[in-house]
């Protein structure tokens, strides 16, 4: 099934599944790193990488959900990308003002 599936999609299809799934594992990976992250702290914390995983995913999957033209994942990403982002400026903000 999953053989006739993958021999019937032409290479960019293929490229953008490969995009996909790349983004959708950078993205779940984000939270492995801050439970990892946070047992090590002995409480719950958000490293930095949390927030790079956050955009690298997030930009894999929006790339994907415009090649399918996908309206609902687009949306979702473009605003999750700018919070994403947001908290970085946010943080390189904070330890600027603290050197």
């Amino acid at each position: 099934m999953i053989e006739t599936y993958i021999n019937n999609l032409s290479n960019t299809e293929i490229l953008f599944l490969i995009i996909g799934f790349v983004g959708q594992g950078l993205f779940a990976s984000r939270f492995i790193f801050q439970w990892i992250y946070s047992e090590k702290k002995g409480e719950s914390h958000i490293p930095l990488i949390f927030w790079y995983l956050s955009i690298f995913g997030g930009l894999g999957l929006l790339t994907y959900a415009i090649f399918r033209k996908d309206p609902v994942i687009i949306v979702g990403q473009i605003f999750g990308i700018f919070i994403y982002v947001r908290n970085l400026i946010l943080i390189y903000n904070k330890a600027k003002k603290q050197q």
